[in-house]
Formats: C-alpha cells, structure tokens, sequence
C-alpha cells in the first residue's frame, strides 16, 4: 500500500476534505517503500527495508493555522485527524504573513520514476554489495559502503480544487576504500532515478584507484593553489550557493545577494561570464517533482545566465509584498559545462592540485558565502599533466562566489547529489592548514 496510484490518491484526498470545517484545508498524502544495505570492513552489517504512508492535514481559521498528521486511513481516523487540525488551528496566534491556498494548477510530466529501481529486492542489494566488496578482498582493501533505494509517490490537494501527484524513485551509493595500513583513502559516490544506470563495481573501482594513489601522501605548504575539483568536491559548495539564493534574505541584508545600504544584485554579474546554471523538473538527469511543497508548479528557471544573477527564490508572502511572481528553490541544478573530461583538465594543467571530495563544510561569513572544511579521500598534485604524488588534506577557506570569478576551465557534467555538475579547474583557491586525516 505504500505506493498508490494518482486515483488511489486523490480518493483519500478528497474524503478528507469533505471532512472540513475550515475556511481552508490542504492535505499531503506521502508514500515510500525504501531499502538499504550497508557494509564496513568487508562485511554486511546491515540490511533492511521500510514502508511508509503518511497523510497530513492543515486546517485554517482567517489567518490561524493548525497541522495534524496520520498513519491510519480507515474514516474514523481520518476524520479525527481533520478535527485536531482545526483544533489546533483555533488555539494558534495569527500568522501575520499567511497567504491564501493556490487554487487549480498547470504541472509539467516529469519522468522521476523508473520501474527498474522500484523493481530492487534484497537479492538486488546482496549483489550490488558483493561486486564492491569481492574486489576490495582480491587487493587486500577494506571496503565500506551504503546503498539505498526509494520509490515513492507525493500527493497534495485542497478545499480550492488544487491536485498534484507525482511518482518518484532514487538510489544512492556511497563507497570509501582505505588501505590495509589506513593510510591510503579513496571514495566515490553515484546517485540515480534508474538504477539500471548503476555499477557498484565501475563506482568502487575508482575508491580503489584512489585509495591506492593516496598511500605514503606528502606535505604541501598551505597557500592558494590551482586547483581540480571533481564534481562530488564542487557540488557541496555549489549547494551551499544556490540554497543562498533566497530574495528575503538579500532584501534585508542577511545574503551574499544583498547590497549594503539596501536592494539586491539581482541582474548584476557576479560570476565569470562561462557560468551558467538553471533548474529543470524536465530534465532527463535529474528529473524532480512537478511542484513544490506549497504547490506551486515548478518550471525551468535561469538562475544564472553568462555571470549574470537573473533570478533569486521567493515565498509567496515575499513575492507578493514585492510584487514579483513566486519562483520556489531548485529541487536541484544544473551547471552548463563544455565538453572535456577530468582527465582533459588534469592534462590541462602545469601545477595543480585535484580535490576528489571536500567535507566538514562550515559557514564562515554567509554576506560572502565563505566557507572552511576539509579535503578528502585522495588529494593529489598534478604536474605538466600528470598526477605526481599524493598530498595531504588540507583545510580549506573559499568561497564559491570567488571561486566562481576565478574559473580556468569547465568540464562535462555529471549527476552529482542530485544536481548535474561540472569538474571545475579554480585558480588562487585558498588552503589554510594541513590535516593528518587521510
């Protein structure tokens, strides 16, 4: 029962509604059946799978608000859950920023399901483990990883006649290899809709390459170097960029987005011309939900065009108070790239460092974004094109709106957490301190 049918869905849905009291109700019905396996030291230590079905309701008076939640669906239940909403509601302050419910809406077909991966079962997962551990054991490497796999669907509806359904699967993979003398680490990680497009044994071979390379690593002197980026290195700073790009938060003063004195640096460019990033629901890549949590449709949205900030998020109470559309965040993004591989950029480069991942990631000053972590699991001199050696972790401190201004090269994209990013070659990116964590 955990994945109903959009029929299935909207006939819950509605019964609830008919329950309704209230001057407005909105009701969000949630389903998953989500597996997992996960494994350290070479062995399974984990597995299991989960189902789940969730229905909230949110009840409102004029401008008070009250939320109730449910995991039984027989009417009673259902019935009562939509009286302690509006129970709720009645005893609630008013929300002096509350905006009435969207009526009726136009969402997109979005093809965030694959039947392949609701399809995984428990000898699915047992396999996908064996082909990275079995040749971690042939190379005496320790392994450990985590695979999870998802296929649900979300549904929402109101009193207004609003409906949205959508169907959704994930896998997500993660693998760390170290060496038998814990000094070499190599990682890896792959996300996907359809897991007919994952190979754990393709993903946990390049942890052991890396894991390997890493071993006997050299100190380098802290400074600004030239630096690679792998995607699953880039993506975290980028996350943090675009999760900044909220317009309350420039208006007052609060982001990298505000100016001091007032108004925001939307439509100024703040980023090296080469730079362009958009969200898509449609995308092939990374398909996501039609619509956000608040129902409002989600549409493709330029974010950054040649350097140029064209577009920042808006609530809805924002959006009306400023008098602009209402554009929700990103489910997630993609950052236009050329055509070169990580290799290209790493034969590309006279002196450098390549960056396979980046952790520990801490705000420093959000009016500039400055951030500070860690290098990890395989950091590496380049030389005339080549890798040399391996170095040791560095902290780092930087920016992703100067990192951005300092871009030397842009490779292919790739799906990374997600968002669909580029390896990005960066001069002057600022490492701090030296680690001993490998």
């Amino acid at each position: 029962m955990a994945i109903l049918s959009k029929e299935e869905a909207k006939k819950i849905i509605d019964k609830v509604l008919a329950f309704s009291k209230a001057d407005e109700i909105s009701v969000g019905l949630d389903g998953n059946r989500t597996g997992n396996i996960r494994y350290a030291r070479n062995s399974v230590s984990t597995s299991g799978e989960t189902t789940d079905l969730s229905l909230s309701v949110t009840s409102v008076f004029g401008k008070k608000s009250g939320t109730s939640t449910i995991n039984e669906f027989d009417d009673a239940s259902l019935e009562k859950t939509v009286r302690r909403a509006e129970e709720i509601a009645k005893l609630a302050p008013d929300n002096p920023e509350y905006v009435p419910m969207l009526g009726p809406q136009q969402y997109v077909d979005t093809n965030s399901f694959a039947e392949a991966t609701a399809a995984i079962n428990p000898d699915y997962r047992a396999k996908a483990a064996f082909d990275s551990i079995d040749p971690c054991v042939k190379k005496n490497l320790t392994a450990a990883g985590y695979m999870e796999d998802t296929a649900g669907f979300s549904a929402m509806g109101n009193n207004k006649g609003l409906f949205g359904y959508n169907k959704a699967t994930s896998v997500d993979f993660s693998i760390t290899v170290r060496t038998a003398d814990g000094k070499g680490s190599g990682y890896a990680a792959r996300d996907y809709n359809d897991s007919s497009k994952l190979s754990t044994a393709s993903a946990t071979e390049v942890a052991m390459q890396k894991a390997l390379s890493s071993a006997s690593a050299k100190a380098l002197e802290p400074g600004k170097y030239t630096v690679i980026l792998e995607p699953t290195a880039g993506v975290d700073l980028l996350q943090n960029m675009m999760r900044s790009m909220d317009a309350r938060n420039a208006d007052e003063g609060r982001s990298f987005l505000g100016k001091k004195g007032g108004g925001t640096r939307l439509g100024e460019k703040l980023f090296d011309e080469r730079v362009n990033i958009y969200s898509d629901p449609q995308n092939l890549e990374i398909p996501g939900s039609p619509f956000s949590g608040d129902g409002r449709p989600q549409e493709k949205v330029m974010w950054v065009e040649n350097g140029v900030v064209k577009n920042m998020s808006y609530s809805r109470f924002w959006a009306q108070k400023q008098g602009v559309k209402a554009i929700p965040s990103p489910s997630g993004f993609i950052f236009q790239g050329g055509t070169e591989s990580l290799a290209d950029l790493i034969k590309g480069t006279e002196k450098g460092i390549l960056v396979t991942r980046l952790w520990y990631i801490r705000a420093v000053d959000p009016q500039t974004l400055l951030y500070t972590g860690l290098t990890r699991d395989g950091t590496f001199y380049i030389e005339n094109g080549q890798i040399k050696y391996p170095v040791k972790n560095f902290r780092f401190n930087e920016s992703p709106v100067i990192m951005l201004n300092n871009l030397e090269a842009i490779g292919k994209p790739v799906r990374a957490s997600g968002n669909l990013v580029p390896p990005l070659k960066i001069r002057d990116f600022t490492f701090t301190s030296l680690s001993d964590a490998v």
